[in-house]
């Protein structure tokens, strides 16, 4: 079983805040979890055939293309095709990029709303009317 300090330790990567309570109960879950993956480990997968797969194992590990071929994959995608809609849309993104005040890279450029929102919540943290009401 997960230890608290671990649970805690995986809280703090993921940025989360638990009370103890919370802490007993992702230690009981999480353990299960990772008790669960230990057993799918046991099972035999040598004969099952990969159902998909981007490139061949062999060939990713850079073996050679006889022992990839035994379990070769075809990706199966077709190619972008440029129709009507597609155009009226690009020609409708270069017009709003023109209006623009600020691009980059073709995209829009604005305003960082994450900095606006932590200078926001730093000001009222320090005004006098929340000092006041933390007193309480």
């Amino acid at each position: 079983m997960l230890s608290r300090e671990e649970v805690q330790h995986i809280a703090k990567l993921a940025r989360l805040g638990l009370t103890e309570k919370e802490i007993g109960k992702f230690q009981k879950e999480l353990s299960s979890i990772l008790d669960y993956i230990e057993k799918l480990k046991e099972v035999d997968i040598s004969k099952v055939q990969p159902t998909s797969h981007s490139i061949t194992r062999a060939l990713a590990k850079g073996g050679d293309t006889a022992a990839a071929s035994s379990i070769e994959m075809e990706n199966v995608t077709r190619d972008d095709i440029e129709n009507d809609a597609s155009l009226k849309l690009k020609i409708k993104n270069k017009k709003l990029l023109k209006l623009a005040p600020e691009t980059k890279d073709g995209y829009l450029k604005v305003k960082s709303i994450m900095r606006a929102l932590a200078k926001r919540e730093d000001e009222r943290s320090s005004s006098p009317t929340r000092a006041f009401a933390q007193q309480k």
